[in-house]
């Protein structure tokens, strides 16, 4: 994670993936390269014990996702596994439930998409609050390839995303699209060289960091409430949060600060 900078920090050891903390950002790196860091069910247990211990970890305030390897973030689900699930498989859901605690955790998520982002790499990606991709990054919702759907989140995310019209497409013609496309449709907020996805990773947790963090996280709790709910809802949960936020010390401090002309030193109470 040199890429995200100075005094890194191994964290525990894990089966399918790398994780790693520096500079405040706890770096998950799903590492199957030899198989495109494709999900199995192993991935699942090693993603979900690495959330558990960053939530835990007060030095990590953003967490990145990328995969090893120059050719894939995520290539899709293990086939040989997926050639084996039943009806029971798809009803326990797993996986979507796995994207949508993704989408759910409490610190900021960010996306950095080094390569192919297919079928369950894509639904991870977009189950982060932020994604960015490498110039070379691919990605698509392909299942229908092999007469399934995008279920773990794909045909709900996508649509919110690039819109229904567009979504639609995609997910009936299994059509991948390049990381420029991606980036002038939505599904990606920037695309630079794969030399500076890190980079462009820590740069982006940087800015967030330097932010009042229970704004930040009422932010996202906001924003992603609001999306299930028409707007006047969204409006009130809104106007209860900010009225929170007017109690806080870190309010008080981001107020004088900016008087004063100084950097405020937020304490997250």
């Amino acid at each position: 994670m040199t890429s995200l900078d100075h005094s890194v920090r191994a964290a525990p050891i894990y089966e399918t993936l790398l994780a790693e903390v520096a500079d405040g950002v706890g770096l998950i790196t799903i590492n199957r390269p030899d198989v495109r860091n494709a999900v199995n069910r192993q991935v699942q247990l090693d993603i979900r014990a690495a959330l558990d211990a960053f939530r835990n970890d007060d030095s990590v305030a953003v967490v990145v996702f990328t995969g090893a390897g120059e050719k894939a973030f995520v290539a899709g689900a293990d086939i040989a596994q997926v050639r084996t699930y039943t009806l029971h498989t798809a009803l326990s859901s797993d996986l979507q439930r796995l994207y949508d605690d993704v989408e759910a955790y409490e610190k900021p998520t960010i996306a950095a998409v080094n390569g192919f982002a297919l079928g369950g790499g894509c639904e991870l990606a977009m189950s982060c609050d932020i994604r960015i991709a490498a110039d070379t990054a691919r990605f698509g919702l392909p299942e229908t390839n092999l007469s399934v759907l995008p279920a773990a989140g794909g045909t709900q995310r996508l649509a919110r995303l690039v819109g229904t019209g567009r979504a639609i497409e995609m997910i009936l013609t299994g059509r991948l699209v390049d990381a420029a496309e991606a980036e002038r449709i939505g599904l990606v907020t920037s695309v630079v060289p794969g030399s500076e996805l890190l980079a462009k990773a820590g740069e982006i947790a940087g800015q967030i960091m330097a932010k009042g963090p229970l704004a930040v996280r009422l932010a996202k709790l906001v924003i992603r409430s609001g999306m299930d709910a028409d707007q006047r809802t969204g409006l009130v949960v809104e106007r209860l949060a900010q009225a929170l936020l007017y109690t806080t010390a870190d309010k008080t401090e981001g107020a004088d600060a900016f008087l004063a002309k100084r950097r405020p030193v937020f304490q997250g109470r």
